[in-house]
Formats: C-alpha cells, sequence, structure tokens
C-alpha cells in the first residue's frame, strides 16, 4: 500500500496542494491532477484501484491513468517523501538507557 512518510505533511486540495517535508523543510507543491493523484493514492489499497478511479474521475483510459498515478508516485517516492509499505523500510535506532 503506497502511503506518504511520517515526515510528509500534505495539504491537499482538488485545486492542487503541497507537501512539506520535515527532513528538508521544503515544500514539494503538486498540480491539481497530481494532488488528485495522490488523494486516490491514500485513499485506494493499491495503486490499481487509484489508478481506476483516477481513470473514471477525468474520462481517460485505464491504461493512462495508470500511467499518471504512477508518475506521481514515482515522484514522490524520489523525493523521499512517499513509500510502498512492501519495500523494506528504514530501521529504526533502538536505545537502551546505560545500565
Amino acid at each position: 500500500m503506497w502511503q506518504l512518510r511520517e515526515t510528509a505533511h500534505p495539504v491537499l486540495t482538488d485545486e492542487g496542494g503541497a507537501i512539506l517535508s520535515e527532513q528538508t523543510g521544503r515544500w514539494s507543491y503538486l498540480t491539481p491532477t497530481a494532488s488528485a493523484a495522490v488523494m486516490l493514492l491514500l485513499a485506494s489499497t493499491s495503486q490499481e484501484e487509484a489508478a481506476s478511479h483516477f481513470a473514471e474521475r477525468y474520462g481517460i483510459g485505464v491504461e493512462q491513468a495508470a500511467a499518471d498515478v504512477r508518475t506521481a508516485a514515482e515522484a514522490l517516492a524520489a523525493q523521499g517523501l512517499a513509500h510502498d509499505q512492501q519495500a523494506p523500510a528504514r530501521p529504526r535506532r533502538r536505545w537502551r538507557w546505560p545500565s
């Protein structure tokens, strides 16, 4: 399941949006269609489901919708703002108190 990282904070609307990265302190701005793709990705259980809804919403073919949704998902993953839950997570540091 695709999701935004815990350190990514979205402000999404049908008119566009942005995602703030806690790690860099920078905003990534989204077009209205990219914002819609992200909202559908977050509400869906798979990229295929999101693409199906995207195709229905914009009246385009499923193949084109899948390419558009994949492009948005991959662009945000490349910026470190999102990941596929199936991908291995970064190990977290475990701190121990001195004995």
